[in-house]
């Protein structure tokens, strides 16, 4: 299965990148083999549209899975709609989430978990307008949803480490 990463580097032992359209490279990984292929995310500096082209550039070369910490949601949307999984939370090194893969220890998600342009900004927004804390609200539960996945991953990672030391 060709799956694709995340990565802020281009090998698998580059750290997962949080974000997904503005990540600096994208690793396609064939599960099967863990051949790769790590390819420059040019749309990583773009002013705006980065998740909807990183998406297109993942549907073109058919990976049928996407790791990554989060996703937004035009990114989503394209991925959603050529039936591409998307795994959020993840982190580490991009061998280590591929094997967390295989191992079924990702969930997929439904939906984004940040809002539109989450990866433009280095720094957390001052805080909101009146009419602007719905939506906040909404940010941070999507932040707290990627951190108990990360948490979650976490967890089964110790678990499986401490069965081996047994």
């Amino acid at each position: 299965m060709k799956i694709v990463v995340s990565a802020t580097g281009p090998d698998l032992d580059a750290e997962v990148d949080p974000r997904f359209g503005r990540c600096q490279y994208l690793i396609f990984v064939e599960t099967d083999t863990m051949d790769f292929e790590a390819q420059d995310n040019a749309a990583s500096g773009a002013g705006g549209g980065a998740g909807i082209a990183t998406g297109q550039t993942v549907v073109n070369k058919e990976a049928q899975a996407v790791l990554t910490g989060n996703i937004g949601p035009n990114a989503h949307n394209v991925l959603s709609q050529a039936g591409i999984q998307v795994m959020t939370g993840v982190s580490g090194k991009v061998r280590e989430a591929v094997e967390a893969f295989k191992k079924g220890e990702l969930k997929e998600v439904t939906g984004p978990t940040v809002e539109e342009h989450a990866g433009m900004r280095s720094a957390p927004q001052a805080s909101p307008a009146e009419g602007d804390i719905k939506s906040e609200i909404e940010t941070l539960k999507g932040r707290a949803n990627t951190m108990k996945q990360q948490l979650d991953n976490l967890m089964a990672r110790i678990e499986e480490l401490e069965k081996r030391a047994k």
